[in-house]
């Protein structure tokens, strides 16, 4: 296993898989979360329909995707979504994005799912370097990214409105 893995109990606490028809409900909510918005990509509400056109158009291939997003459970409860995006397939890297519903917040689910997605990208994927670009304000992502081994690299001034930013780099080689 490369050294870039770590393989904790916690892991088994949660589940990734393949987005589904199903999960309209979720992401609806989740990506029409105003609360968020200031930390990912999307600034404006989702219909339902663009939702729907995003399930069925992904196939959950990154080469094919050019992005992977993951549904996180827990105990059979959908509990947030995980992403790899801006894939660079010749330079072997990727961004990294997560949600974790309001409710399931601050109980480790966020590194559990983030271990897993590691050890898929990294040992499967063959990546050597996932990144994520934390605002410097988001206090609990800057924690779970420096926990999970993450570097600060790079600090980016005015990134948002609200905030200056830092990209946390996590290599395998």
């Amino acid at each position: 296993m490369p050294d870039c893995l770590t393989n904790l109990a916690m892991q088994n606490v949660v589940k990734l898989r393949k987005i589904e028809p199903s999960d309209l409900p979720y992401l609806y909510q989740w990506e029409n979360d105003a609360t968020s918005w200031a930390d990912g990509a999307n600034h404006n509400p989702l219909s339902q329909q663009d939702l729907r056109d995003y399930i069925a158009s992904t196939t959950g291939d990154i080469f094919r995707d050019g992005q992977l997003r993951l549904i996180i459970e827990q105990d059979g409860a959908t509990v947030g979504c995980i992403d790899l995006f801006d894939f660079d397939p010749r330079n072997r890297r990727a961004a990294l994005g997560m949600y974790i519903a309001s409710d399931y917040r601050g109980k480790g689910i966020g590194k559990a799912a983030l271990e897993q997605l590691e050890e898929y990208a990294f040992k499967h994927l063959n990546m050597r370097v996932l990144y994520a670009i934390i605002a410097t304000n988001n206090i609990a992502c800057s924690t779970l990214y420096r926990q999970a081994g993450y570097t600060p690299s790079s600090p980016l001034s005015a990134w948002t409105l609200e905030s200056d930013a830092v990209i946390w780099i996590k290599t395998c080689k």
